[in-house]
């Protein structure tokens, strides 16, 4: 007799501070287990260049060698010269991790968000602000951000790979 796992009751949860904002970055990787797609302006000031951000992420890359990362910044200048972890990150990564800029018709999007495995994410309502809310467990809601990152994408052009330009 197999048992049947029940699925984990959806979670929502508002955010109202950079702290809490940068806990729950941590908390959806923590909740990936194939995907992440994020969304951001350039990364900066979300503690990605941070060891502990860098092992988290290592650890879900490593955890499954078809496991992916897809980056879409408005721009990459900061994280090709500032975020060394990340670089190396990408670097030794190239065939999991995936960083695109947006094209201009694209930068009118200005609320950054992490979707994990099309049922978690965390949405910040804009990148100048710290409100945001992190749901977890919801497919269902997740599927505007999906959409939303997906249109995002498709305005959005492939960044230097690691090996070249800095990043």
């Amino acid at each position: 007799m197999s048992e049947q796992t029940t699925p984990a009751k959806p979670e929502y949860r508002r955010l109202e501070g950079p702290l809490e904002y940068e806990q729950a970055i941590d908390t959806i990787i923590r909740q990936a287990s194939h995907q992440l797609r994020i969304f951001d302006y350039d990364l900066r000031n979300q503690g990605y260049n941070s060891p502990q951000r860098f092992e988290l992420l290592q650890n879900f890359l490593l955890a499954n060698r078809t496991n992916q990362v897809t980056i879409v910044l408005h721009d990459t200048r900061y994280l090709a010269s500032e975020c060394p972890r990340m670089v190396n990150l990408i670097r030794q990564f190239s065939h999991a991790i995936n960083v695109y800029q947006t094209t201009a018709e694209a930068r009118v999007a200005s609320d950054p968000f992490i979707i994990a495995d099309d049922a978690h994410f965390l949405h910040r309502f804009h990148y100048e602000h710290p409100r945001a809310a992190l749901s977890l467990h919801d497919k269902e809601a997740a599927l505007d951000l999906i959409r939303r990152f997906n249109e995002i994408m498709e305005l959005s052009e492939p960044a230097a790979p690691a090996t070249t330009l800095g990043l």
